[in-house]
C-alpha cells in the first residue's frame, strides 16, 4: 500500500497534567502521521502551545511537556493533505480574536476551503498558513462578531467535506464530526475525567475506558458543567458515509471503529478473498503490516497455513507516510526483508490490504522472487483504486493510480505475479456491519457523497497566495 492519508487526534479534559495525556495518546496514533506533532494545553486561563516537525518522540521533551501544564489538552499528529509539510502548518492551530484564545486540530480534507479563503481575502481577511483547517477559524471569528448561540455548530456548518475537530479554549474542549461521519472520532474515560481520540487504540495506552463514537454532525461540549451535546444538522437529516478505507488500511487493527473491530473486518475481508479467489498453494504470505490480519482470515477459510515471508524493520515509517515518492520508494525497500527459508520453493498467496499506484507493491513482490518464491498469487482485500478522494486521502490525481493506467491482466504483468485477484465491491460491504450505504467508497466506485469544488489538491491553497 503506498497511498497517504490523514491525521490523529487526542485530546483531554479535566485530568491534572492533560499534556501527558495527550502526548502518551498521540504515540498511539502516530500511524496517522509521522511529518509533525503539537499540543495545546489550557491552565484555566490561557493557552500554551508547542508543536514542530517530526515524530512525537522527537517533538517532545520532559521539558517541554512540563510547561503545558493544565487540565486539559489537545494534540495533532499530522500527514499534509491539504498545504505544503512545514512547522507553519503544523496542528493544533493556535489564534487570539476577539471571543479571546482558541485552538483547533483538524483530521480530514474541506472540499470548499479555496473558495471560502478566496471570499474572506476579498474581505480583507489574512491567513498564516495554507491548510484548509485555518479557514474554520476565520469563519469563527466572524461568527462571533455576529454573535448568538451554537458558536461552534455555526461556523463549521459553512464547510463542507471531511472533519473530525478538536477545539480547545481557555474553558471548554470541544469535539465535532462532519454529518457523514467520514473519519472517526471517539470518547472515552478516565475516571470522572474526559477523553477524546481519533482511534480506541488510543484510550488503551492512557487507560480510558471507550464510552461511544461523536455521532456524525453532532458538537460535544466538555467543560466544568459536564458534557452537552449540540448539532450540525438534526439527526434525522444525517447521512452517514464512513471511510470504509480506515477499516481496509488506515486504522490500527486494535481499534473499534465505526462499530466494528478493525482485526476483525480484516480477517473476514481476508476469509472472502479466499471464498471467492482461491488458488491452489503451500502457504500463505501477509504483506506487513495492513496484510496480516486478512492473510490469517485467508488461512483459517482456505486451510493453507500461514507463515511469516516479511520482517519488518520498526524503525522505518509507514512508506504511505512519506512526503515524496523518493523517499517512499527508499522507505519500502528499508522496512522489509523477505525469510528465504521460509518461501523458497513454495507457491505463495501474497495478501495484501491495497494498492494504489503499485510502486512499493511491484518491490515487495520482487523481493518474493529473489528469495526464490516458485508461484507468487497475489490477493488484494479491496476493490482497484479508480478515482481520487477528497476527504482526507492524499492520491487526488486520477492518472496516479495502477488500476486507471492498466487494466487487470497489465497490472499482473506490472508487478511480476503468477495471478492477481481485488476484492469485489459486494464482498467488501459485506464484512461490516452497517448497511451497506453507510460507508463511503468513492475511491473505487466514483459516487461522492459530497461534490469537490472545481479547484482541489494538495497545494490548491498555496496558489491563493
Amino acid at each position: 500500500m503506498d497511498a497517504k492519508e490523514k491525521c490523529g487526534l487526542y485530546g483531554a479534559f479535566g485530568l491534572e497534567n492533560a499534556s501527558r495525556y495527550v502526548y502518551q495518546g498521540l504515540f498511539a496514533l502516530q500511524h496517522r502521521g509521522q511529518e509533525s506533532a503539537g499540543i495545546v494545553s489550557s491552565d484555566g486561563a490561557d493557552l500554551a502551545s508547542y508543536k514542530g516537525m517530526g515524530l512525537v518522540g522527537e517533538v517532545f521533551s520532559e521539558e517541554v511537556i512540563s510547561r503545558l501544564r493544565g487540565t486539559a489538552a489537545i494534540g495533532h499528529v499530522r500527514y499534509s493533505t491539504t498545504g505544503s509539510s512545514n512547522v507553519n502548518n503544523a496542528q493544533p492551530f493556535l489564534i487570539k480574536y476577539s471571543g479571546g484564545e482558541i485552538a483547533v486540530a483538524h483530521n480530514g480534507n474541506l472540499v470548499n476551503a479555496a473558495t471560502l479563503r478566496h471570499e474572506y481575502e476579498a474581505q480583507g481577511s489574512i491567513f498564516q498558513t495554507t491548510m484548509d483547517t485555518e479557514i474554520i477559524l476565520h469563519i469563527l471569528a466572524r461568527t462571533h462578531r455576529q454573535g448568538g448561540n451554537g458558536l461552534i455548530e455555526k461556523a463549521i456548518g459553512r464547510v463542507q467535506g471531511a472533519y473530525s475537530l478538536l477545539f480547545i479554549t481557555p474553558g471548554e474542549m470541544i469535539a465535532a464530526r462532519d454529518p457523514h461521519g467520514f473519519r472517526p472520532l471517539c470518547i472515552g474515560r478516565v475516571g470522572e475525567a474526559w477523553v477524546v481520540a481519533s482511534e480506541t487504540c488510543a484510550f488503551d495506552i492512557t487507560g480510558a475506558q471507550f464510552v461511544r463514537e461523536v455521532e456524525p454532525g453532532e458538537v460535544v461540549h466538555f467543560s466544568a458543567d459536564g458534557i452537552r451535546s449540540g448539532r450540525i444538522l438534526p439527526s434525522g437529516e444525517v447521512k452517514p458515509k464512513y471511510c470504509i478505507f480506515e477499516h481496509i488500511y488506515f486504522a490500527r487493527p486494535d481499534s473499534v471503529i465505526f462499530g466494528d473491530s478493525v482485526h476483525e473486518v480484516r480477517k473476514r475481508l481476508g476469509a472472502r478473498l479466499a471464498q471467492d479467489a482461491p488458488v491452489d498453494a503451500d502457504m500463505v504470505v501477509a504483506i506487513p503490516e495492513g496484510g496480516t490480519s486478512a492473510a490469517l482470515g485467508y488461512s483459517e477459510a482456505s486451510g493453507l497455513p500461514i507463515d511469516r515471508g516479511f520482517i519488518v524493520n520498526r524503525y522505518v515509517g509507514r512508506t504511505f507516510i512519506k512526503p515524496d515518492a523518493v523517499d517512499r520508494a527508499a522507505s519500502a525497500q528499508a522496512k522489509l526483508n523477505v525469510v528465504s527459508e521460509v518461501v523458497r520453493g513454495k507457491r505463495l498467496v501474497v495478501v495484501d490490504d491495497s494498492v494504489v499506484r503499485g510502486t512499493t507493491c511491484r518491490a515487495k513482490m520482487a523481493l518474493l522472487r529473489k528469495a526464490g518464491a516458485k508461484e507468487v498469487h497475489f490477493r488484494v482485500t479491496c476493490p482497484p483504486h479508480l478515482y481520487p478522494c477528497f476527504y482526507g486521502i492524499d492520491f487526488p490525481e486520477r492518472q496516479e493510480l495502477l488500476a486507471v493506467r492498466y487494466n487487470l491482466e497489465e497490472i499482473k504483468e506490472f508487478l511480476k505475479v503468477d495471478s492477481i485477484a481485488y476484492q469485489t465491491l459486494d464482498g467488501m460491504l459485506s464484512c461490516v456491519s452497517n448497511p451497506p450505504d453507510h460507508y463511503c467508497h468513492a475511491c473505487f466506485t466514483g459516487r461522492y457523497p459530497v461534490v469537490a469544488g472545481q479547484k482541489t489538491g494538495k497545494f490548491i491553497l498555496e496558489r491563493t497566495q
